[in-house]
């Protein structure tokens, strides 16, 4: 399967990703095998695209679900005729769209976050004077 112009051979689910996934997404089929079952399924379908259009690690299942991976480039011994292949590290399911407004821009959403939390560490500092 191909995504993002990489060849992608296995799926590793962190277990930040697996948490967030039964938090998020689904809390019946929450094991690791569930989890990739499913994206080999969304791959195998065309159903998996970037976020943005020059992001290379933010992703959309099915238009809806914002999920975040990082790739690595697999090792084989001996010659690699052939392209390189990849393993599909996930990091986390940031959640579905149709559900968290926020995540509709993410750029504003984490800046959003990133605001909200220097505030608090700005009321906690004032807290302990």
């Amino acid at each position: 399967m191909v995504l993002g112009g990489r060849a992608i051979t296995d799926i590793v689910i962190t277990h930040h990703a697996r948490s967030r996934w039964a938090d998020r997404v689904e809390s019946e089929k929450t094991g690791f095998h569930d989890i990739t079952e499913f994206l080999w399924s969304k791959l195998r379908s065309n159903s998996i695209r970037t976020y943005y259009k020059n992001e290379q690690d933010v992703f959309l299942i099915d238009d809806d679900l914002v999920m975040v991976c990082e790739f690595a480039e697999t090792v084989k011994p001996g010659p690699q005729p052939g392209p390189p292949t990849y393993k599909m590290i996930v990091v986390t399911f940031l959640g579905r769209m149709s559900e968290t407004m926020e995540l509709r821009d993410l750029r504003s959403y984490y800046s959003w976050l990133r605001h909200s939390r220097r505030m608090t560490l700005i009321k906690n500092s004032r807290k302990r004077r």
